[in-house]
This record gives structure tokens, sequence and C-alpha cells, in this order.
């Protein structure tokens, strides 16, 4: 056998490999996935709606914008993001009398996450050939992550419609254009609600 062939036909290089790929693509999917959620009034007519405009009471974003009186870069992004959803959903921005106003908050948390495949025994993954978390002890791992809520609320009613929420793991304090897109178009990606309940 050759070098390789004998490092592989070891155990404890196989569930080094196994771990190594396990985490490698944990730590892809962890980064790029969105976890959304939402609610909404299940006596509305989503299909009714046909003009949107940005609610004129903007709640504060982590950044501070808009009520500083100018708009923060996040701010920029998710303005951005939002109207390029909503012109896809067939919906026109208007800036008199629209169907429903729209309006948004987020913010960046530091989070920690417990690694679920520790087997209590001090040895990660089930393998019993390392230890390097020592016994007793749970991997953390510390990350950013990124929350968005969505609202949309009946013009006419003024009554909150829908409301989606969407959370991601970012790279700093702030939310960056690629992950405002992201995150908004996971969230606005289950609007108009498809629940069976939904009036169409």
């Amino acid at each position: 056998m050759n070098r390789i062939t004998r490092f592989l036909a070891r155990p404890a290089a196989l569930a080094a490999m196994s771990i190594a790929l396990l985490l490698g693509t944990s730590a892809c999917s962890t980064s790029s996935r969105v976890g959304v959620t939402n609610d909404f009034d299940h006596s509305v007519n989503f299909r009714a709606f046909k003009t949107w405009a940005w609610y004129p009471q903007q709640p504060v974003d982590t950044e501070g914008g808009p009520a500083k009186g100018y708009e923060s870069f996040l701010d920029k992004r998710m303005r951005a993001a939002v109207s390029a959803e909503m012109t896809r959903k067939g919906l026109t921005e208007v800036t008199k009398a629209p169907d429903i106003y729209v309006a948004y908050s987020a913010r960046v948390e530091d989070k920690q996450q417990v690694s679920p495949y520790y087997n209590g025994m001090g040895y990660p993954y089930g393998y019993g050939w390392g230890g390097f978390y020592g016994r007793g002890m749970q991997p953390v791992t510390q990350y950013k992550a990124g929350t968005v809520v969505i609202d949309i609320i009946d013009a006419r009613r003024k009554e909150l419609a829908w409301r989606g929420t969407g959370q991601a793991q970012v790279d700093q304090n702030t939310i960056n254009e690629a992950e405002t897109l992201r995150i908004v178009n996971g969230i606005l990606g289950t609007y108009p609600p498809q629940d069976g309940n939904a009036r169409r």
C-alpha cells in the first residue's frame, strides 16, 4: 500500500476526515441558510392588494436610520431589496392611497450554538479517539445572527395583515448587501401566504 492508502486505512484518520467534511458542509449550509417564519390574518384577501407604500413611521434599524434624518446603508439595502421583490410579485409602489403599507425592523445579535453531536462522554460525533473538547465540555460556536422582520399592514383597516421573520448568520455587526438580499428574498418568498385558508 502507498502512504495515502495506509493513512486512509486507519480508523482515526477516517474519523478525522468524516468530521472535517461534516464541519465544512455544516459551515457552508449554516452561513447560507435563512430561517423563515410567518403569520397572517386568515380573513384577509391578499390577492386584492395591488399597490404598496412604505409605512410613514418606519422603525429605527440596527444602524439608527432612518430616524436620524438620513438613510443608513442598511436602510438603503432593505428598501432596494424589498422594492425589487414587491415589483416581482406584481405590486406597484405608490406615494398616495396604497392598498398596503410595508415596514421592517432589523438587528444583529451575538449568538451561541452548542454542537448537537456531543455524546456526553467527552467525545463529539460519537468518536472515542480524540477527545479534543475535553471530558464534560460541550463545543460552543460563537456567531452573529441578523434578524429581519417585515410587516405588511392593511392600509384601509390600519391593521397588521402579514408578518414575516428571517434570521441568518452574518459576518459583521451590520447586514451586508448580499446578506440583505438573501434574507429579504427568503422572507418575501413566503408572501402572499399559500395556506389553504388564504383567500385567492
